[in-house]
């Protein structure tokens, strides 16, 4: 196998849907690749080139977060920079001229409606889409996207009506969060899927283990051995004659000697 391209990705809306996970560590990442997951997502500030290359068979997408880059010019350069590292694809929920500037260069971007989490504070926490005037607003945003030259889109917490309906009405490969099975592709954060998230977990998460409690165990486990550990130095129980080395025969007297000749 090798990491799919553009052209893969696109060539395969309406064949079937893939699977996308986001993940923040290189051990996530090549978890995914063995499962068979499509897209892996990171962001600048991990590791890009490690998590990339933990995952060579995936298409990869790096995202550009809201506020790292502040125009066209330091898009392009965090967005080449991230192609370099090993990206198929950017994620950028900046400016329609950021967007264009980039789709421009030939860097296949993925742009973001919905609940956008940079421009919550015009909306809070919520779904989008849910009136009909919030739904023809994402109708416009997502052709405002295509027009700027982006190839896929998020859809984050729409109604599983308009995302399919605004899915049938694009060229764009629509990734849901959220939003339905009328989309390309099903988006879901490794810390959910996993059960890291101890705090509030999305009603769209599946959640299909328990990690947070096997790494509260952990913690406890490690906390108990650095005790026993302190304990066992305070005791004189460590260090212990089988875990020293011991120096041949006759060596410690004659270096005794050889000391207490020099003082």
């Amino acid at each position: 196998m090798s990491r799919p391209s553009v052209h893969d990705v696109r060539g395969l809306r309406g064949v079937r849907q893939l699977s996308q996970v986001y993940v923040a560590t290189e051990e996530w990442a090549a978890a995914c690749d063995e499962a068979g997951i499509d897209i892996v997502v990171t962001e600048f500030g991990h590791q890009v080139e490690r998590i990339g290359a933990a995952a060579p068979n995936v298409f990869f997408q790096v995202g550009v977060p809201y506020g790292t880059v502040v125009n066209a010019d330091e898009a392009l350069r965090s967005a080449f920079l991230a192609l370099e590292q090993g990206a198929s694809a950017i994620y950028c929920a900046a400016s329609l001229k950021i967007v264009e500037a980039m789709a421009d260069e030939g860097i296949p971007v993925v742009g973001h409606i919905g609940i956008v989490p940079s421009q919550v504070t015009w909306t809070n926490f919520r779904a989008i889409g849910k009136t009909f005037d919030e739904a023809k607003d994402l109708y416009r945003k997502m052709k405002a996207y295509e027009g700027a030259g982006a190839f896929g889109i998020e859809f984050e917490v729409i109604p599983e009506p308009i995302a399919t309906a605004l899915t049938q009405r694009t060229s764009l490969v629509t990734m849901s969060m959220g939003a339905g099975a009328g989309c390309n592709t099903q988006y879901l954060f490794a810390t959910d899927i996993l059960g890291e998230n101890t705090g509030h977990v999305p009603r769209h998460a599946k959640v299909y283990r328990d990690f947070a409690s096997r790494r509260r165990e952990m913690y406890d486990d490690a906390v108990a051995a650095f005790r026993e550990y302190a304990a066992d130095i305070e005791s004189g129980e460590l260090p212990d004659a089988s875990r020293l080395v011991a120096e041949h025969d006759g060596v410690a007297e004659a270096f005794a000697a050889f000391l207490d000749d020099r003082d």
